[in-house]
């Protein structure tokens, strides 16, 4: 679960700073020394022992005795780092409710200039495991894998809407920070969930759009009915962070699947027939 806005207010600046610390010191640790982190803040060990004791509550900050007394930053307190900058570059300005949750992110509802969501990027466990395997950006090894991992998924998924909007329906970007995308919020259901009028051309647009970001070098590599949004009966591609470029390898192979699994939906759903290879064809020619 995200920090609440108002934990992340009520900080100390001591313990903003502990934050900050470890971040910057889990580069070269998997769990800081406690004079490691007195050394690096200024702070006298009474002072860390107690404020890093209110961030462990928090779920901020976790504790590991073997093979010394370290700390790491967790995704709490990796969430607080990111809130509070993009508070005060003022991206956003409050946090609403959790709309959506995926294996590898959860999205809340925020407040910028107006309604938004931030996509808080969360690469761990199974997931990590899986991510290394499949794509070529994520760290092989490290202090802080999980962490690293959801941040280069973040700013690789910011890339991507960056390089095809407004040419290609995606959210617009609004800002990134560590592993949090802030971008426009779009109001309506996933594909899988709507009842279409004219399915036809909702698939010709759908296919449109893929064929316009292939244009521009990038393929989304993990679309299905569940990562496109129906707003105002026009689709809308999200979730790009497993994006390649046209120039990868495997383009074709996977290009091919991202078509054939939204054709296999249509073809389930409507009764829908379109000949893959004729898709294919005319999406990359």
């Amino acid at each position: 679960m995200v920090v609440s806005p108002e934990r992340i207010r009520t900080l100390h600046k001591y313990e903003k700073a502990l934050l900050a610390a470890l971040e910057r010191l889990m580069k070269r640790y998997e769990w800081v020394p406690l004079e490691t982190l007195q050394q690096s803040t200024g702070l006298s060990e009474s002072e860390v022992n107690y404020r890093i004791s209110r961030l462990m509550e928090w779920g901020m900050v976790r504790f590991n005795a073997v093979p010394y007394d370290g700390y790491a930053l967790v995704f709490g307190g990796y969430d607080t780092l990111a809130l509070a900058s993009l508070t005060r570059k003022g991206t956003i300005s409050a946090l609403g409710a959790k709309i959506g949750e995926g294996k590898e992110s959860v999205v809340y509802e925020a407040l910028g200039l107006g309604p938004v969501v931030i996509k808080f990027h969360r690469v761990g466990g199974r997931s990590f495991s899986s991510a290394r395997l499949n794509r070529e950006y994520m760290p092989e090894s490290g202090n802080c894998p999980w962490l690293i991992a959801s941040r280069l998924s973040a700013e690789r998924e910011y890339a991507a809407l960056v390089a095809l909007h407004p040419k290609v329906s995606v959210p617009l970007p609004i800002g990134q920070n560590r592993h949090t995308v802030v971008m426009s919020l779009i109001d309506g259901p996933n594909l899988n969930r709507c009842r279409l009028e004219e399915p036809v051309s909702l698939l010709d647009e759908i296919l449109a759009h893929i064929r316009t970001a292939y244009s521009l070098g990038v393929i989304h590599a993990d679309l299905s009915e569940y990562n496109i949004l129906i707003e105002d009966g026009k689709p809308v591609l999200i979730d790009w962070p497993q994006w390649v470029e046209t120039s990868h390898p495997n383009a074709e192979s996977i290009i091919t699947r991202d078509i054939v699994n939204i054709l296999t939906w249509f073809k389930r759903k409507y009764n829908v027939k379109y000949d893959c290879g004729d898709a294919v064809r005319c999406v990359i020619s």
